[in-house]
């Protein structure tokens, strides 16, 4: 079968992988599910749950998609898109997209692993399910005790929920169903032993991070699928940017993203989301305060100034010195 979605450049030239959609399936209205394969039925790259794939449609911005089946299987990649109103790729995967065609993909890549712990508390808001799913089943393979929140509008909107009930103790939390959710309540006290994963849209996410201020650092993990909000007008500043590597020294503009102003000085630096969620586009730091606003660091990580996402985050003070 011809390409539904022709891919723009060749993966022999871009380093990208071609895979085939096996299968399409809905998993909830709204949201569709595809089985990918490799193109020349080889086996896939091993990934852990957690992580991720860069999906590149012809005409379409770079999306990232968790991938959300058994991590055991070398021959299928399966990923879920939630159709979005206006949104270019999962308007394409939805209205275009068709078993057989050929479609592009990097990764896989993981900034949400899964660590091992005795009890795990899963929290997922609708299409969130799909990095948690790969977790439920690992931490049932491990012996782990797990228990999974799943808010949704209704149990008909929740995705994946009859899989999610073979691995794991799930509470819906279904808006129709006047069953919202209490975060505050059901977060107020630390639970020993307990990894929590989070995964779900910005307002779910960051009534977690609140409830969970008083939770031991480490214990408490998120996988952002969209950048967190930011003040508008923020970071109007200018700094420099010293290369180490390079010894080239860069002014970046109010306005300019340092990824930006790298690659107007020539030094070509590896992207895909450019919006501080995927981490493709991290590096050392060497000297100076980085103003973080990426969605991927902890406040450990951030703390340590050791590593910045150059799409988003800048400088604190007048200048940073980073190993480029």
């Amino acid at each position: 079968m011809a390409d539904a979605l022709p891919h723009a450049m060749s993966a022999a030239v871009t380093g990208r992988r071609v895979l085939r959609v096996k299968r399409m399936t809905w998993e909830s209205p709204g949201v569709v599910s595809l089985d990918l394969v490799a193109a020349d039925g080889s086996a896939l790259p091993a990934w852990e749950p957690g992580a991720h794939i860069d999906l590149h449609l012809a005409g379409a911005p770079v999306r990232q998609y968790s991938l959300c089946g058994d991590p055991a299987r070398r021959d299928t990649w399966r990923v879920a898109v939630r159709e979005v109103p206006g949104g270019r790729v999962s308007g394409l995967v939805h209205k275009a997209l068709r078993p057989g065609a050929l479609i592009e993909a990097e990764g896989p890549r993981n900034n949400f692993l899964f660590v091992a712990a005795p009890r795990y508390l899963f929290i997922a808001g609708g299409i969130g399910i799909t990095p948690i799913l790969p977790m439920l089943r690992a931490a049932r393979l491990a012996g782990a005790q797990a228990m999974l929140l799943f808010c949704a509008r209704s149990a008909a909107d929740a995705p994946f929920l009859a899989e999610a009930r073979e691995f794991a103790e799930v509470v819906t939390h279904c808006a129709d169903d006047g069953t919202r959710l209490d975060v505050a309540a059901r977060l107020a006290t630390p639970e020993a032993d307990t990894l929590v994963y989070c995964c779900g849209p910005e307002r779910l996410m960051n009534a977690v991070e609140q409830a969970t201020a008083a939770w031991p650092e480490g214990s408490v993990r998120f996988e952002w699928f969209t950048p967190r909000s930011r003040p508008e007008g923020e970071g109007a500043d200018a700094f420099e940017v010293v290369c180490a590597q390079s010894g080239l020294t860069l002014k970046v503009a109010p306005g300019v993203s340092v990824l930006q102003a790298l690659r107007e000085a020539g030094l070509d630096r590896p992207s895909s989301c450019e919006q501080g969620v995927c981490g493709t586009c991290e590096c050392r730091v060497l000297e100076g305060e980085v103003d973080h606003r990426d969605s991927i660091l902890s406040a450990s990580e951030r703390a340590a100034n050791d590593v910045m996402m150059t799409c988003v985050s800048r400088a604190k003070g007048a200048r940073l010195v980073l190993d480029i």
